[in-house]
């Protein structure tokens, strides 16, 4: 499955944080940093940034 649409759902409120977490093979903790990283990154260049794969 895409990572795009698996963040996309989470950010959608379809999946929670766990369960994007178990689809993505990220634990939670991880999962959260990757998210503040790519939010932080938004934020500075005022864009939004594709998700890495």
């Amino acid at each position: 499955m895409d990572k795009r649409k698996v963040i996309g759902a989470y950010r959608r409120g379809l999946i929670t944080t766990q369960e994007c977490a178990q689809i993505l093979g990220l634990d939670n903790v991880e999962l959260l940093g990757h998210m503040r990283e790519a939010r932080a990154s938004r934020t500075k260049t005022g864009k939004k940034q594709s998700v890495r794969t």
